[in-house]
């Protein structure tokens, strides 16, 4: 089986450590474990790796995140895959930081990359993994807040995290979305 991995994020060294590049943590810590090479490729970086009898294809959009749907369409196209074949890694405000969540599907939930992801594939029906940030921001400055770095103390905590939500990627490619539900949301 073959799946596209779109980690969600914005390019650019400005951005690494901000909320909103939690996807590309997540992509880059699975590359790493691999030993898998990202290259520059069209739309974003691209990196390919195997788990067992999955063949994954690693992607960093670098179409900012508000424009990532074309991105995911293309690697989609590209790689002749179905969106039954996709997880996207996205940061979450309505989830405590660290929690993990995977779900088949779902709304954009205000997110401006899934909005986008949805427009561009015409459905909502694409497995996604949410990787809570907090939401601890006053009125009005969300845009700030996902565009911020992390705590140290939350920093702290990342690299336990962003393992479990690389094991929670790899479970969804060999075991799908239903078993990786029932084995990690409920921690």
């Amino acid at each position: 089986m073959k799946y596209l991995i779109a980690g969600l994020g914005n390019i650019g060294p400005e951005y690494w450590g901000t909320r909103h590049n939690i996807g590309f943590r997540v992509v880059n810590a699975l590359a790493e474990e691999a030993e898998a090479p990202f290259s520059d490729e069209r739309y974003g970086v691209v990196a390919r790796m195997r788990v067992k009898n999955a063949a994954l294809t690693l992607l960093k959009p670098n179409t900012y995140m508000n424009l990532s749907g074309q991105a995911v369409r293309y690697w989609l196209q590209k790689e002749k895959l179905t969106v039954e074949n996709l997880l996207v890694v996205v940061d979450d405000l309505a989830l405590p930081f660290g929690s993990l969540r995977l779900k088949p599907k779902g709304s954009h939930g205000g997110h401006n990359g899934l909005r986008n992801i949805e427009e561009c594939l015409n459905t909502a029906d694409y497995a996604r993994l949410r990787f809570g940030i907090g939401n601890d921001f006053p009125r009005g400055g969300q845009m700030d807040y996902v565009l911020s770095p992390f705590r140290p103390e939350e920093l702290e905590q990342m690299p336990e995290r962003v393992k479990q939500a690389a094991e929670m990627v790899t479970c969804f490619c060999l075991e799908g979305a239903e078993a990786t539900m029932n084995r990690y949301n409920h921690k």
